[in-house]
């Protein structure tokens, strides 16, 4: 489930490439709040505060704009060429009454034993539609794959699913199972290769048979 945190933020009235790089200089992160039939504000945090908070793997925070207050998610946030520093987000006004429906992926966690005893693991399903409420928005959800053996099976309908969220792909659908390997008929050990039989010839015993029977009557 993700993790929730407040977030107190500053509306900005600097806007433009050399207004937003003077932010950065002071530490500071320009970003952008819209949503909910609301005009969009600009704000600004501080950038060591909200990278703790991106990094921490927090999608929903308390937002806190001048005592204004807000729950909302972040959707988009924009870092450096190095991947070092973020230089600008995104964040979405959500109501806590409102639901949603969206996919969520699946991951698996563990080793399956029957993996290790000879078992092949299929995952045929690498992700789930849930409907759930817009701040509890899981980020994942993880499949236990422990116990698994060889012919056993997970179904979605197994699944641990977040508080009051409600799965609507089909419980009885396959999400991971260990099945047996397919092996073909073992080839000879000594490296032969066993003749066709040709339809119609006769065995080397009875060939054998029928030309001393020929013999025999040459001497009568």
């Amino acid at each position: 489930m993700s993790k929730e945190v407040k977030l107190v933020a500053e509306p900005r009235t600097e806007q433009g490439s050399a207004a937003c790089r003077r932010l950065r200089w002071d530490g500071l992160v320009p970003g952008n709040v819209y949503g909910h039939a609301k005009d969009t504000t600009l704000v600004k945090v501080a950038r060591d505060v909200f990278t703790s908070i991106v990094k921490s793997g927090s999608k929903v925070v308390d937002l806190d704009v001048s005592g204004k207050q807000d729950k909302a998610l972040i959707r988009e946030v924009q870092w450096d060429a190095f991947g070092e520093h973020i230089t600008h987000f995104d964040l979405m006004r959500v109501d806590p009454n409102e639901r949603i429906t969206l996919h969520v992926p699946l991951v698996l966690k563990g080793t399956a034993p029957g993996s290790l005893s000879g078992g092949v693991l299929e995952q045929p399903l690498h992700s789930v539609t849930l409907d759930c409420l817009a701040y509890l928005i899981p980020d994942t959800i993880v499949v236990k794959i422990g116990s698994l053996n060889v012919g056993q099976a997970i179904h979605v309908k197994d699944l641990e699913l977040p508080e009051s969220a409600h799965c609507q792909t089909p419980g009885d659908a396959i999400v991971v199972h260990v099945v047996q390997v397919q092996t073909k008929d073992a080839l000879p050990t000594d490296g032969s290769v066993a003749e066709p039989e040709v339809i119609g010839k006769k065995p080397a015993a009875d060939a054998a048979a029928g030309d001393d029977k020929k013999e025999a009557g040459k001497k009568k």
